[in-house]
């Protein structure tokens, strides 16, 4: 499959910025993926820890990127578990 990809890159030199994107995008995906996977409210073990969200504290940045919230002044307004 290389071979093949590396044949057509000679022979057409405007496809290696195509294959450079493409490989780039796979790349960011996956590593997306494993970010997700690998998180602190993903569970893979129910009967060590089945409900690992419970733990996180309110000041705990959930989203990627906040625009507005700051999460360092947040209160928890329910009741500990």
């Amino acid at each position: 499959m290389l071979r093949i990809i590396y044949d057509h890159a000679r022979k057409h030199p405007g496809l290696i910025p195509q294959f450079f994107f493409i490989t780039m995008g796979i790349g960011g995906a996956a590593l997306y993926l494993f970010r997700l996977a690998k998180g602190p409210h993903v569970t893979w073990n129910k009967s060590n820890n089945p409900e690992p969200w419970n733990q996180l504290s309110p000041t705990y940045q959930y989203k990627f990127f906040a625009v507005n919230t700051d999460y360092k002044n947040l209160k928890k307004e329910g009741p500990n578990f």
